[in-house]
């Protein structure tokens, strides 16, 4: 059967799920489809012109390629395709966002035919992808004398690209959808279970509000009884966007809701509008952006205050609630753009300035944020090549600088790594900046969208500026089923060629490491001044700063070097007194969001700014469990203040494990690898000749909140628990509610527990070997009561294991040991009470392979406990998942319920489950 019969039969197997043919990404398929166009007897000729003008993918694909190529002959006059015109074909080549496309408008432009050159010159000055490779063809033509390129680089050096877009609208009509009651995790926009599909739009698109048919339908009722408004999605009494960036969730909110980016390009929509009663969470809104889109921080339901000023709470301490205005569904409003105020019937219900700053504008004419930043960049490099001043076109950045006010880490990272900013002067936060990034992460379920984003802005390489980067292979680790054998080789494939560093070899060289990303950006993360940028939320190293981004915004730093974002309000964290010595360093890292929450009568004061915790002692693997939560403390990044001492002994840990992936054969011929052990080296000889101290914050730094957490308030291990049944529905599935082990009385049913996720370390597992070692010298015999599936982070972790022998110890408690030479190709359905020792990876805790049964209470070292992310409901009862630390998962597991306090300290008898204490120096300068 030929590859287009094949097409054929693809597109009748998609019918049946009621989709469209899918867009065509390959050179093989579209050229049999040129094929078929030319010959004009064919009798798939009609269908064969549909999908060369509207089904192509743009970008670097290589179908673009040679859609590029026919059409370049089509506007030569070397093919005739009546259905085609000339102009049409340039029509077709500006919507195809640049690489070859770009190729052949320059070719016509600087060709000799003046009357075409003038026509493709146009059509180049509306194009903004373009690359250093491309401008110097302009700068070369222009040498030459070629007014064509002059006329080019004029047109880019005013950036007519963005000027001549149509202005937004100053009044945008939506009608409201109350897409949930308290906070709406992007699971629920793109569910973990479906990323296996997030690369193909259309498909995607089906799994909106989990595959709620009911929700979806009232979505396209309301668009039908509202045909000239937007929708809004709406998280009510709750913040949109909890959890993760989620590009596909972005995506699948613009495909039901947006505007179509081009009549030629499917599925790609862009500029959805949402909302809700908390705002957007950082990472998410980020996203938003990136597609044009308005995120408003609607405040429709506010914290009633008593004389004094005071928070009023009802009986069970949570804070009384007042709308001051309705949301619900149906409610028509009007997004003022001029105005920048949210009304309803001409009346003003709030000041949205915050959601329509001058930069968001920008990213809203433009159809989003990458036009605005390869923009600014086109219109830079022309200015170059013209040897003049750059026009004021853009908005410029916001600069906030504070005379005689210190900085916060945060501050002085962006003002180091800062490029485009008024030289000498001293930023604070608030102000916008661009930035260049050093290390940049890819994970594998957002990765395959990366790399289509690479792919449609025409990027072919890494940007030099960056350090190093990384393609983890951990959210698909636990399954290698066919989904995975279909999607990963080929993803690993195009970021290798890239220029990433890829847990799997695509020459199979070295063997496959399906390592939990965060872990690995921790590691070859070996410069506290640095900055990060991972597709995850969990992209918060305990060096540098990081931000969890977009499948979109991953591109753009892969690409470009550099991410543009204003600098964020920090809040101090600091600590007092001393832990018990049963307390685990997870039972700290909650008791400082239970500890803030009650000094700040439940405002959560760390959400969308950067938490600096003032950490000290604690070297970067333990540090790490810290910096990982505060995604779930809904802040925008975290930074880590350590001893100078400590920082050496976490940057000799960085380079011993990259060293183990240089022995591997994972570094390339860039040698990034060793780069970053040079780098590391580097830092180590500042730190210890005092050249330069580890990064401090200024002593008269200004920040938005100081929290103090005392350490011996913490009296027994401390639980997140997702409150399913809590008649509020708001109030459930926060990370927000705290309690202690003693709550559940000891009496908790448990049916599963889950070691494993990005929170847990190499310590971790060896205090598992540890208590499984004391409970059988207390009862004899290790005996488990409900599963335990562990997943070590990485391999490494493992290896290190292995030599000091508690690899052996959980072994001999297990009933099942990870097999690399034959993975499973089929996700558990059903656990039996025993020990599962599970390839390193994400496992349980990212919902999209493996999960417990439904309805099971879970409990995990893991770090999200929304609805059906590690557990799904059943008919008779809630899944919960409640998140602790790894001694009370196990013993949980042992026991068949949560321990009381005095089985637990039994369990943990011994055992040195951290050695944190606060520091005695003065982390500052």
């Amino acid at each position: 059967m030929s590859i287009y019969k094949d097409y054929l039969k693809e597109i009748e197997d998609r019918k049946v799920q009621g989709l469209h043919p899918k867009p065509i990404d390959g050179a093989e398929l579209l050229s049999k489809i040129i094929e078929q166009i030319k010959d004009v007897d064919n009798e798939y000729r009609e269908d064969s012109l549909n999908f060369f003008i509207y089904n192509v993918l743009p970008g670097t694909t290589s179908a673009a390629g040679v859609k590029a190529k026919f059409l370049k002959e089509i506007i030569l006059g070397e093919s005739v395709v009546k259905e085609i015109t000339p102009a049409f074909a340039l029509e077709q080549l500006s919507h195809m966002k640049g690489g070859p496309s770009v190729e052949v408008l320059l070719d016509i432009a600087l060709g000799s035919n003046v009357a075409l050159a003038k026509e493709a010159a146009e059509v180049l000055k509306t194009q903004v992808f373009l690359y250093e490779a491309d401008t110097a063809r302009l700068e070369e033509a222009l040498k030459n004398g070629n007014t064509i390129a002059k006329d080019i680089l004029e047109s880019y050096a005013k950036a007519e690209f963005f000027t001549k877009l149509p202005d937004v609208e100053e009044e945008i009509k939506v009608v409201t959808y109350i897409a949930g009651v308290g906070d709406i995790s992007t699971d629920l926009l793109s569910p973990g279970g479906d990323a296996h599909s997030r690369s193909d739009r259309e498909l995607h698109g089906q799994c909106l509000f989990e595959h709620n048919k009911d929700m979806q339908n009232e979505l396209l009722a309301l668009k039908e009884q509202h045909p000239d408004k937007r929708v809004m999605l709406i998280a009510e009494k709750g913040t949109m966007g909890v959890g993760s960036s989620r590009m596909s969730g972005v995506n699948n909110v613009a495909l039901w809701t947006g505007v179509p980016f081009s009549k030629y390009v499917p599925f790609i929509n862009f500029a959805p509008v949402i909302a809700g009663t908390n705002g957007i969470a950082p990472i998410f809104l980020t996203t938003v952006s990136v597609t044009g889109g308005i995120g408003i921080d609607l405040k429709n339901w506010v914290k009633q205050k008593d004389a004094d000023g005071n928070t009023i709470v009802d009986a069970d301490g949570e804070p009384v609630l007042k709308q001051t205005y309705s949301v619900d569904t149906g409610t028509v409003l009007t997004i003022n753009t001029k105005t920048k105020k949210l009304y309803k019937d001409g009346e003003e219900l709030k000041d949205i300035s915050a959601a329509l700053t001058p930069p968001k504008m920008e990213f809203i004419k433009a159809g989003g944020s990458y036009a605005v930043v390869f923009g600014k960049k086109l219109q830079t490099l022309a200015c170059k090549i013209l040897g003049i001043d750059i026009p004021e076109v853009y908005a410029t950045s916001k600069e906030v600088s504070i005379e005689g006010q210190g900085l916060t880490a945060v501050e002085k990272i962006f003002n180091k790594n800062a490029v485009g900013n008024t030289p000498g002067k001293t930023l604070h936060a608030g102000s916008n900046v661009r930035v260049e990034v050093n290390i940049v992460g890819s994970q594998d379920t957002t990765g395959l969208m990366t790399s289509q984003e690479l792919e449609m802005m025409a990027a072919t390489v890494i940007s030099p500026i960056v350090d190093g980067a990384y393609q983890s292979g951990c959210h698909t680790a636990s399954v290698w089923d066919d989904k995975s054998k279909a999607n990963i080789p080929r993803l690993m494939s195009f970021m290798n060629d890239f220029g990433l560093i890829t847990g799997r070899d695509p020459k199979g060289k070295y063997f496959p490491m399906t390592d939990v990303i965060h872990k690995v950006l921790n590691d070859i993360t070996v410069g506290d001044w640095d900055i990060i940028i991972g597709g995850d939320s969990h992209t918060r190293m305990s060096k540098g700063v990081a931000f969890g981004a977009d499948s979109g915004t991953v591109a753009l730093a892969l690409a470009t070097g550099e991410a543009t974002m204003p600098i964020p309000e920090s809040v101090k964290v600091t600590f007092k007194g001393q832990m018990k010595s049963y307390m685990d360093f997870r039972d700290v890292v909650h008791a400082t969001q239970s500890q803030m929450l009650k000094q700040f009568g439940g405002e959560n004061v760390f959400q969308g700014r950067i938490i600096e915790v003032h950490i000290g002692t604690l070297t970067s693997d333990e540090a790490f469990t810290f910096t990982d939560w505060t995604a779930e403390m809904k802040a925008k990044a975290s930074i880590c203040i350590s001893e100078d001492d400590t920082l050496i002994e976490s940057l000799e840990i960085a380079k011993g494990r990259i060293q183990i992936m240089i022995d591997k054969g994972m570094d390339n011929a860039n040698q990034v690898l060793k780069g970053l052990v040079d780098k590391a080296n580097t830092r180590i000889t500042e730190l210890k000749t005092g050249i330069k101290p580890a990064l401090r914050p200024d002593a008269n730094a200004k920040y938005y909140a100081e929290v103090i957490i005392d350490l011996d308030e913490i009296a027994e291990p401390m639980i997140a628990d997702p409150d399913v049944n809590n008649e509020d529905v708001s109030k459930r599935y926060t990370h927000d509610n705290i309690r202690p082990l003693s709550y559940y009385g000891g009496t908790k049913k448990v049916d599963l527990g889950f070691v494993g996720s990005c929170m847990v370390h190499k310590g971790d597992m060896k205090i598992l070997a540890q208590m499984l070692k004391n409970i059988e010298a207390q009862q004899g015999k290790v005996e488990f009561k409900a599963p335990l599936v562990v997943a070590p982070p990485t391999y490494n972790i493992v290896d290190e294991l292995k030599a000091e022998g508690d690899w052996d110890v959980l072994v001999k408690y297990s009933g099942f040991e990870f097999d690399d030479s034959a993975p499973k190709g089929l996700a558990r359905t059903k656990y039996e009470n025993m020990l599962y020792l599970e390839r390193p990876g994400c496992n349980l805790c990212m919902g999209n392979q493996e999960k417990a049964e439904p309805g099971d209470t879970v409990m995990a070292t893991s770090t999200r406990l929304f609805q059906g992310r590690v557990v799904k409901d059943s008919g008779e009862k809630k899944g919960e998942s409640l998140l602790s630390s790894t001694p009370v998962v196990v013993l949980s597991t042992i026991l068949g319920k949560t321990p009381t306090l005095k089985e637990y300290e039994a369990a943990v008898d011994g055992i040195v489950l951290t050695k944190f204490k606060p520091s005695q120096k003065q982390l500052v300068q």
